[in-house]
């Protein structure tokens, strides 16, 4: 039996490890959740899974759960209590499914206390990169990928020697717009941007996958989940979303990771990793699939993904102003304060304000995403 900790539980990665938890009860023991304001279905997980603790951050829903009489649950209220939760005593795992950069320091919780941790906030890794590694080192802890290209890129390095890796390649599916010139997207609603084609995610990452910034983030995790240059991370949009990622080794060899675009196989692998267990999910049927295609990522149209690269190479700071920057941007367009177009905009100005600085100082590092996230809102108060 496996004690689990899930951050982020009422959101997307976290409804669907609930629902993997659910299917193995004799695997799994869930004995702590943690949502932001979603106590609605806090409140079911709760019934369902029978945790010791949760934890709400926003202190007034926290009260409001309080007040339902839920027995047998210690509930802990703001963001305080996610490091606690991330560091109890009982857990073997932590599953850390938070949205944004605000999962930082849950993640460094986990690792310091020696969990093993189940990684679906990547900006753990792209803001705090060398932080989290130089903790992974020094604790020994590890750090399983819950991200479908990660957890399909960790699958394939299984069994090979890091050194004889060519290169690694992170699939995309190239969002709703694939295909559209910059000036076509200056029209483009909140609503078709969160229609994503293949993928059912949370609005913050959806919109990151319209943006392609959601695969220049994955970029920056992979250099520092997988301790591997920026030159070796090479990015191909492949549509139907079949192959999850690939590695290329030196001798031409590639091992590729298929499967049926379901969160679940990922998450349920991360969590009961290194067994395999059952899924409900039918088999590939290749006969049906016919064809995968590929193609290059249209940096040209699509920014975000050359202003993350962009930000990997420079390096020290500049990946945390990147995704800062971008987080705010995000926010501004789902509340309908700028046009999808301003979000690489946005960047690009934050980026240029920017000098980097020393990435291993965390103090430094609060810092620098801090003024990155003011020089944001000016920017965004400025358009609207």
């Amino acid at each position: 039996m496996k004690n689990i900790v899930i951050l982020g539980s009422t959101g997307s990665i976290g409804t669907q490890t609930v629902d993997v938890v659910k299917r193995h009860p004799e695997r799994f023991n869930v004995i702590g959740l943690a949502a932001h304001r979603n106590i609605e279905t806090l409140a079911q997980q709760i019934e369902e899974v029978k945790p010791q603790v949760v934890v709400v951050t926003d202190k007034d829903k926290a009260l409001e759960l309080a007040s339902q009489g839920i027995k047998n649950v210690e509930i802990a209220a703001g963001l305080e209590g996610l490091e606690e939760l991330a560091a109890h005593p009982g857990a073997d795992l932590v599953l850390n499914a938070l949205v944004g950069s605000v999962g930082l320091k849950s993640t460094l919780a986990a690792l310091r206390s020696g969990k093993t941790l189940a990684l679906a906030n990547k900006e753990s890794m792209v803001a705090g990169g060398a932080i989290v590694n130089r903790v992974r080192e020094e604790t020994g802890a590890e750090i399983l990928p819950v991200d479908s290209e990660h957890n399909a890129i960790f699958q394939c390095m299984i069994g090979e020697l890091k050194d004889e890796v060519k290169r690694i390649i992170i699939t995309a599916s190239g969002g709703p717009f694939r295909g559209k010139a910059f000036e076509e997207l200056k029209a483009v609603t909140v609503a078709q941007a969160l229609a994503h084609p293949r993928w059912t995610m949370g609005p913050k990452i959806t919109i990151d996958s319209a943006t392609l910034m959601n695969k220049g983030l994955e970029v920056i995790e992979a250099r520092w989940l997988f301790d591997m240059p920026y030159e070796k991370l090479d990015v191909v949009v492949h549509p139907q979303s079949i192959i999850h990622s690939m590695v290329e080794f030196e001798d031409g060899s590639i091992k590729a990771h298929l499967g049926q675009t379901d969160m679940r196989i990922p998450i349920q692998y991360a969590i009961s990793y290194p067994e395999r267990l059952q899924s409900p999910l039918p088999s590939l049927d290749f006969a049906e699939l016919r064809m995968l295609t590929f193609e290059e990522p249209d940096v040209k149209n699509f920014r975000c993904l050359q202003y993350a690269y962009d930000a990997i190479k420079l390096g020290r700071t500049y990946p945390a102003v990147l995704n800062a920057a971008n987080e705010e941007a995000v926010e501004a367009f789902l509340n309908g304060a700028i046009a999808f177009t301003d979000i690489p905009r946005i960047i690009h100005s934050v980026m240029d304000m920017h000098n980097g600085a020393d990435e291993t100082d965390l103090g430094i590092l609060l810092e620098a995403e801090a003024k990155a996230r003011s020089d944001a809102r000016l920017i965004i108060k400025a358009i609207h």
